[in-house]
């Protein structure tokens, strides 16, 4: 397998805070309680405190949860390690259709990684993925693209009428099955019958976004132990209900905390990731099935057509624990009062807000985990690493875009005597041009400036035609076209990375049972803080 490594910074629109936390921690360290360094692991590590009584129910309700999704002898093993006193490097993502974007399994290969090292190195860990069922945006799950045979191909469930909903109670009906056949053909097709397997048997039509999801999760992990987490489930609503009174009980001050947090951010040059404004809370209110959001005005607080008085609204808390979840500031901190989290994986976005975020661990939780960024990945096929080498192109040249692409590729494409022919004229030109241009400086300095400005001028154009004339050649063998259509389709999908617009699991299908454990190697603790290009068979 060959890579190479870049720094985040050379992706193109990575976040200002995400990349001050990783190369300039001195700049953000008020935003954060840890460096992203496994160091900073291992010390969390041993200064844990997580109640075991807590530990012991969380434990059996993630026992249920596992026992559903039809976990193995792995992910039993790990849970058993759990109960005993494991730590847990955490990390989760939106439930997306047949696994969403490719990122979200590289955030679970990380997070498994990770707890294997800590491990080897002594600090008993296992890893853990938290499925956002909770979350009620449904345009961002119900569909995924597919990159095949030079294409890309979209798969998407309709939206219905489930607006406001959770997106892990939303069944996924026989439309969502007919999916997952046509899905699990074009596995078949390049070669993934297991993977194809592992499509039907979880996308099935009375599976919801959340079961499909963690089935399919369940199935491609099986043999790492990933243990799987459904925030949805009532046991684990009832565990956090402390941490939900505190937060209303507290909210003003939390909020003033919040907002001053937002003023700290703008003051040092970055933005906050998260509005709050002067009637925000921490909480979500589920009403009829749909998620409400619940605001506080004048003392009161107030979801949909429904008003409370503090003490109401903290006492349906400890009574109905199910019917509120945490907003995305509250979440990570209710994350981890349920886990004993020493690491969190993300991605850049979710680094980003967690400086705001902050600012709630430390009120309500008073510990921190340490943030650490997910490994990232961009998978280049044998026809396109063919290509790039004939072109002399990068991925960065394709991640330029379209035009620059394209006239790089044309420019390329004037091959043989042609080529040289160009070569030797243009040389030839520019060493006329360099004999003039000292001759009519000599006559005249003043005219200095207008001599560059022809030779720059004939150097564009000579540039330009020879780009055309590759062009010419390319359209009369009716190539160019379709190869960059490859290649846009592949490393840059809708003029976004790769990991963030496809699905993983057509690679998977090429590659082969060895995939998945080629990507782990490189999503360890020594290469924290990188993007890798990676060639695949």
């Amino acid at each position: 397998m060959d890579c190479r490594a870049l720094a985040f910074r050379q992706l193109p629109h990575q976040p200002k805070l995400f990349l001050a936390y990783l190369e300039r921690f001195e700049k953000v360290t008020s935003f954060y309680a840890h460096p992203p360094t496994i160091q900073a692991v291992t010390q969390a590590s041993r200064t844990l405190d997580y109640p075991g009584e807590r530990r012991r129910e969380v434990a059996a309700i993630l026992g249920k949860q596992s026992a559903a999704l039809g976990a193995g002898a792995e992910t039993n093993a790990n849970l058993q390690r759990f109960a005993n006193g494991a730590v847990a490097v955490v990390s989760g993502q939106q439930v997306g259709l047949f696994g969403g974007p490719a990122y979200a399994i590289y955030k679970a290969l990380t997070a498994i990684q990770i707890a294997e090292d800590l491990t080897r190195e002594g600090i008993d860990a296992v890893a853990v993925f938290w499925m956002a069922t909770e979350d009620h945006d449904l345009e961002e799950v119900r569909h995924t693209s597919w990159f095949d045979a030079g294409k890309l191909i979209r798969f998407e469930l309709p939206d219905g009428n489930e607006a406001g909903k959770p997106v892990g109670r939303i069944p996924l009906g026989d439309e969502g099955e007919r999916l997952a056949r046509e899905a699990a053909e074009l596995l078949q097709n390049q070669g993934g019958e297991l993977l194809a397997g592992y499509v039907t048997e979880s996308y099935k039509a009375e599976e919801t976004y959340g079961s499909a999801f963690g089935k399919l999760f369940g199935r491609l992990f099986a043999q790492y132990g990933l243990i799987l987490v459904d925030p949805l489930d009532a046991g684990l609503h009832r565990v956090a209900a402390p941490l939900y009174q505190h937060a209303l009980a507290e909210r003003d001050e939390l909020n003033e905390k919040l907002l001053q947090r937002e003023k700290d951010l703008d003051r040092a040059g970055f933005d906050a990731q998260v509005k709050v404004t002067s009637k925000s809370t921490l909480l979500f209110r589920f009403e009829g099935g749909a998620r409400q959001v619940v605001t506080a005005s004048n003392g009161q607080f107030l979801a949909g057509e429904r008003t409370w008085a503090r003490e109401e609204l903290v006492h349906l808390t400890h009574v109905e624990p199910e019917n509120f979840s945490p907003n995305a500031l509250f979440r990570p901190a209710v994350q981890d009062y349920l886990l004993p989290t020493v690491a969190f994986i993300g991605g850049p976005a979710e680094l980003s807000y967690i400086a705001q975020s902050e600012v709630v661990y430390r009120h309500l939780l008073g510990r921190m985990p340490v943030m650490l960024p997910r490994a990232g990945f961009t998978l280049v096929d044998a026809k396109a690493s063919k290509l790039l080498r004939k072109y002399e192109l990068d991925v960065e040249d394709v991640w330029a875009g379209s035009q620059d692409l394209r006239h790089k590729m044309e420019k390329q494409s004037v091959r043989g005597s042609l080529a040289k022919d160009f070569e030797r004229d243009q040389q030839q030109i520019g060493e006329m041009l360099a004999k003039l241009g000292e001759k009519i400086e000599a006559l005249d300095p003043t005219l200095k400036a207008t001599v560059e400005k022809t030779k720059e001028g004939i150097e564009f154009h000579l540039n330009k035609l020879r780009r055309k004339a590759g062009m010419a050649l390319d359209q009369k063998e009716g190539l160019l076209a379709a190869y960059v259509q490859h290649l846009e389709s592949l490393l840059n999908p809708h003029k976004m990375l790769q990991e963030r617009e496809l699905c993983l699991l057509p690679f998977l299908a090429r590659w082969g049972p060895s995939g998945l454990s080629e990507l782990q190697k490189l999503c360890g603790a020594k290469q924290l803080g990188h993007h890798f290009i990676v060639e695949f068979p």
